[in-house]
């Protein structure tokens, strides 16, 4: 069985199309269409309906797409077993982060990345919500939350400290809260599902209830806000350490309590032997990461 063709089956479900498929995988279209039609010969039924406005699996495309997708890490682990854990990644590596720390962390890794691993390419794919990586065909999620239970695998990469944070035109004009029950009533900038902060205080942790007049679902609109001095948000270490050091942004302390961190995980699906373009990235990212730490203003 020719698992270009595999490929492109598993890719076009995603795609939406099979030329966007072919694109992406960097094959002609003429070259596309003859696999999958030598794919449908072989198994000897249709795979895709095909119309000029779309393309969807066929009742026989959908029960065959899962041993597809079996079929494929089948043979990216027998070939990781014989080339030994050292073996460098090729291929297609599928990641999706979210918008500000795809942005600032995972596309600039992703060109160091392909700088050093020639026979890598990578489909980077930015959102702010949480994407079925299995639906979606995606090799490698990067996600920073609480995980549910979940049957995908998870490997914890670094801690994500959090800060309360405010633009200098902000405080001049509302002052600063220096406790929790000062905190709430201030102009808190949040996300729209989010209507408390969880913070630590010794051994205890505690929700405090936060509101404000702005709220958004991208933390990239969120941090705008507070940089243009709309109120107090909950950003990431990361996100905001060139802020503090220009002093656009200023660090709020609370007496006696901090934010709850969260963490950066590693997301993904593989059921054996995970493929070398996933395990080398996220030790890249696992490296980044730590050499930020190191460096990272105390």
């Amino acid at each position: 069985m020719n698992f270009d063709a595999l490929n492109l089956l598993i890719e076009t479900t995603t795609a939406g199309s099979l030329a966007e498929a072919a694109r992406r995988l960097r094959l002609s279209p003429m070259k596309a269409t003859r696999l999958i039609s030598a794919l449908e010969e072989e198994l000897g039924t249709r795979l895709l309906h095909r119309t000029t406005r779309a393309l969807s699996l066929t009742d026989d495309g959908r029960a065959f797409l899962p041993h597809a997708r079996a079929l494929i890490e089948e043979r990216s682990a027998a070939l990781a077993s014989v080339r030994g854990a050292g073996a460098g990644p090729t291929g297609l590596l599928r990641i999706s982060a979210s918008l500000a720390f795809g942005r600032q962390v995972i596309a600039p890794l992703a060109v160091e990345f392909m700088q050093n691993w020639p026979d890598a390419q990578i489909d980077l794919r930015l959102s702010d919500t949480v994407v079925d990586i299995v639906a979606e065909g995606i090799d490698l999620a990067i996600r920073i939350a609480e995980l549910r239970d979940s049957e995908l695998i998870a490997r914890r990469i670094a801690d994500n400290p959090r800060l309360l944070v405010a633009a200098p035109s902000y405080i001049e004009r509302f002052g600063t809260p220096a406790s929790l029950q000062d905190l709430e009533r201030h102009e808190c900038l949040t996300n729209n599902a989010t209507t408390h902060w969880p913070f630590r205080l010794k051994s205890e942790s505690r929700a405090i209830r936060i509101k404000g007049r702005f709220t958004a679902n991208s933390i990239d609109a969120i941090h705008e806000a507070c940089r243009g001095g709309l109120g107090i948000a909950c950003l990431s270490d990361w996100d905001v350490a060139a802020d503090l050091r220009s002093g656009a942004l200023r660090v709020i302390a609370i007496e006696d309590a901090t934010i709850e961190p969260l963490a950066i995980w590693a997301v993904y699906a593989s059921r054996h032997m995970v493929p070398a373009k996933v395990r080398f990235f996220i030790d890249a990212l696992a490296r980044k990461l730590n050499r930020q730490d190191q460096h990272a203003p105390s």
